[in-house]
C-alpha cells in the first residue's frame, strides 16, 4: 500500500542557515513578506537579526508579533487582517511551534477568509494560502516540516486541529544556533514533545517504512542528547542534534499520524493552559504503558533506538526499560505533575468527561495502538496525579 508523503519544496539545513532567508525568498518568487513571531523573540533581538537580514538583501518587512503561546482563534486575527489589507507575497515565521502555528493559520485564512472552525479535521485543507518559510527556535514541534496547525476555539476552550497541504511551508530554515538561548524548561518540553512524536509516529497505525525511517533516526538523536541539552544549553552538538531529531520527529508524525498521547494532550492544554510539551510529558509515561500491550515489538524498537537497551534485551526487557526511562526523564527534567503544576482537582474533575470526549473527537487515539474507550480516557487522565 503507498503513503502520500508531503514536505517542504526547500529545506537550509546547519549553522546559521538563517543567512540564507533572502535567497529562499527569491527562489519562491517572493519580495514582500510578512514577519509573523511573538514579543519575546523581537525582545531578544531574533526579529531584529532577521530584518537585518533581509535590509543588507535589500528586503523590507513588517511584523506582527502578537501571537501568543498555544494559538487560539482571536490570537490570530491580527495577523489575518494585515494579510487582508497589505499586498503580502509571503510570510516568514520566527520563533517556537505557537509562531509557526499561528502564522500557518494566517497564510491559509488571510488568502481565504472565514474563521479556523472552517478549516478543522477531517477536513483537508489543500488550498494554497500564502508561501510560508519557517524558522524554528525551538526543537521540539517540528512544525516546520509538518501539514498541520493547532489553534484553540477560546468560547469552546478546544484546541481544534487542522490538516492539509495548505498548511504545509513552502521552506524551513533550521538553524540551531536560534536555540542556544533557550532555557532548561522549553528545552526539557520541547524535548519531549519531540520523543513524543517520534515514538507516536513509529507506533501509529499509519506508520509507514518513510516515516519509520524518520521516526528511527529521530529517536537516535534525541535520545542521547536531551538531557545533555537541558543541563548544558550551550552545547553545540547537543542542540543541533536535538534541532534535527525535531525536524526528523516531524516529519515522521506528519507523514504517519500521532496517536492517543497527543489527543489527551490537547484538551489540557485548553482548559489549564499547560503548555502542549509539557502536558505531552505529564501523558507520555501513562499512555506508553496502557499501549505497550498492542504494540510491543515496536515500542522495545524504540527503547533501543534511544539507547536505554540493547539487541539482547528481550522485548518484554526492552519495553520495562523504556518506561523506566520515560519515568527518569520526567524526574530528571523537573516534569510536575498536573497537581503540582496547580490544577486543582475538582476543576479537573469538572472537565475530564468532556476532556475525554475531545480527545476522541479530534481522531488522534484511533491511531494509537491499543484504541481506547471513553472510559479508558477518563481513567488514564486521573493517573496523572
Amino acid at each position: 500500500m503507498s503513503a502520500p508523503i508531503v514536505l517542504p519544496r526547500l529545506l537550509h539545513i546547519g549553522k546559521n542557515a538563517c543567512e540564507q532567508i533572502p535567497a529562499t525568498l527569491a527562489a519562491l518568487g517572493s519580495k514582500k513578506p510578512l514577519i509573523v513571531t511573538d514579543k519575546m523573540m523581537v525582545k531578544l533581538g531574533y526579529a531584529g537579526r532577521i530584518t537585518d537580514i533581509l535590509k543588507t538583501a535589500g528586503i523590507s518587512a513588517d511584523i506582527y508579533d502578537d501571537t501568543v503561546p498555544e494559538p487560539t482563534d482571536t490570537s490570530i486575527m491580527g495577523g489575518v487582517e494585515m494579510v487582508r489589507r497589505g499586498d503580502y507575497d509571503s510570510i516568514i515565521a520566527l520563533g517556537g511551534g505557537s509562531p509557526i502555528d499561528s502564522a500557518k493559520a494566517i497564510a491559509v485564512m488571510g488568502k481565504h477568509g472565514g474563521v479556523i472552525r472552517d478549516y478543522v479535521f477531517p477536513r483537508q485543507v489543500n488550498e494554497a494560502g500564502l508561501p510560508l518559510i519557517a524558522v524554528p527556535t525551538t526543537a521540539g514541534t517540528g512544525s516546520e516540516c509538518t501539514r498541520v496547525t493547532i489553534i484553540t476555539d477560546e468560547a469552546a476552550s478546544e484546541k481544534l486541529l487542522c490538516v492539509g497541504l495548505g498548511f504545509m511551508p513552502a521552506a524551513a530554515i533550521v538553524d540551531y544556533t536560534l536555540t542556544l538561548s533557550v532555557p532548561p524548561r522549553t528545552t526539557a518540553d520541547t524535548g519531549i514533545d519531540a520523543l513524543t512524536h517520534a515514538v507516536e509516529a513509529y507506533v501509529s497505525k499509519k506508520a509507514n517504512p518513510f516515516s519509520d525511517m524518520q521516526a528511527l533516526a529521530a529517536m537516535k538523536l534525541i535520545g542521547p542528547n536531551l538531557r545533555t541539552a537541558y543541563h548544558d544549553g550551550a552545547n553545540e552538538a547537543a542542540r543541533e542534534a536535538m534541532m534535527l531529531g525535531s525536524m526528523l520527529a516531524g516529519m515522521a508524525f506528519s507523514n504517519a499520524s500521532v496517536a492517543l498521547v497527543h489527543g489527551m494532550s490537547r484538551p489540557i492544554g485548553a482548559f489549564f493552559h499547560v503548555p502542549h510539551g509539557l502536558s505531552n510529558a505529564m501523558l507520555l509515561p501513562t499512555v506508553t504503558a496502557y499501549s505497550i500491550p498492542a504494540a510491543e515489538q515496536r515500542y522495545a524498537e524504540c527503547a533501543r533506538t534511544i539507547g536505554v537497551a540493547t539487541a539482547k534485551d528481550s522485548d518484554a526487557e526492552a519495553n520495562q526499560k523504556l518506561l523506566a526511562e520515560l519515568e527518569a526523564l520526567n524526574r530528571e527534567l523537573s516534569v510536575p505533575t498536573l497537581a503540582e503544576f496547580g490544577v486543582r482537582q475538582e476543576d479537573f474533575e469538572h472537565v475530564i468527561d468532556t476532556m475525554a470526549a475531545q480527545a476522541l473527537a479530534s481522531g488522534s487515539p484511533a491511531n494509537n495502538p491499543r484504541v481506547p474507550e471513553h472510559a479508558e480516557i477518563i481513567e488514564l487522565y486521573r493517573k496523572l496525579w
